[in-house]
């Protein structure tokens, strides 16, 4: 399907998350650091990319990517993230009304991921989209509305909100949903043990 054109937001994370000494996003999956993997995927389905990260730009230089911090202060978690991506939408890409949020550790993210979740919203008549797989829902992995960004500015800041979950589901909210066999497309890497095991799907079903 042809969707509307989606600002992008990988969400690097507040800080530099490292593991047994390497930094997570540049461990390679296959013959690409998981970073590559995310951005090869979404590249396709999105009008533009940009990182969210609140440490140094030059740090993700060679992606050629607009790095974005958040505009609440002490790391709140993903929400702040994506407020950063709808006000990087609102103000620097005034056409673009929608952004599809992502996590910078899901190797295996699904190339439909977009044009999906904006048929779900569309054939539930929903105001936000999240994906799903193996009837598990992922919040942080989703639509939204640029023009939700004030409620969304108001919740974080004065209502103190954290979840994304909570945020997205005190409006209509559809759900796209994925196989999770033979591959997972939201398997996310956190220990070396997903590391290995990224590996091993990846040398499986190197389509995946």
């Amino acid at each position: 399907m042809r969707h509307p054109d989606t600002l992008g937001v990988i969400l690097a994370g507040g800080l530099a998350r490292r593991m047994d000494g390497a930094d997570k996003m540049r461990i390679r999956i296959g013959e690409a650091s998981i970073l590559d993997r995310t951005l090869t995927r979404l590249r396709p389905q999105c009008a533009q990319l940009i990182l969210n990260a609140n440490t140094d730009a030059a740090r993700f230089a060679e992606t050629g990517l607009p790095v974005v911090a958040d505009s609440v202060p002490d790391f709140p978690g993903p929400l702040a993230g994506i407020l950063a991506g709808l006000d990087f939408a609102a103000t620097q890409t005034r056409e673009t009304a929608w952004l599809v949020s992502a996590p910078s550790d899901c190797p295996f993210l699904p190339r439909d991921l977009v044009p999906r979740l904006h048929q779900a919203r569309l054939d539930a008549g929903a105001m936000i989209a999240c994906a799903a797989s193996g009837g598990r829902r992922h919040p942080v992995i989703a639509l939204w509305p640029v023009a939700l960004r004030e409620d969304l500015r108001r919740a974080l800041i004065e209502e103190r909100v954290r979840r994304v979950g909570e945020q997205s589901g005190r409006y209509t909210l559809a759900v796209a949903e994925w196989p999770a066999a033979p591959v997972d497309p939201f398997f996310n890497v956190n220990t070396p043990e997903d590391v290995a095991e990224a590996e091993r799907l990846a040398a499986l079903y190197p389509e995946a």
